[in-house]
């Protein structure tokens, strides 16, 4: 029979200013969170995006050479890529704002 894994968890006390306590609020109200709820998945997001930053990339000796030939290899243009980026920006357009 299979064992329940049981999680424990652990509080964490902060001390935040009325503005940022405030602000909080408001956003996880905005999604129909609770602020524990909202605080702990902003700070896990944060802490993954560090670690990621930050992080070590291990690879074989041939499998770097295979990324370094995949980034030598000359850019190929997409033409509808070339169109957007030669469009004029919304506000660079002819008649807008006059």
């Amino acid at each position: 029979m299979a064992r329940a894994v049981s999680r424990k968890t652990r509080s964490l006390s902060m001390r935040l200013l009325q503005g940022d306590l405030a602000m909080i609020d408001r956003a996880a109200r905005l999604e129909g969170r609770s602020r524990t709820d909202f605080v702990r998945d902003a700070a896990i997001r944060a802490a993954e995006e560090v670690l990621v930053e930050h992080g070590l990339i291990r690879m074989s000796p041939d499998g770097f050479d295979a990324f370094l030939s995949v980034l030598c290899v000359p850019a190929i243009a997409v033409p509808e890529m070339l169109t957007v980026v030669r469009r004029p920006a919304p506000w660079e357009a002819e008649g807008v704002g006059e």
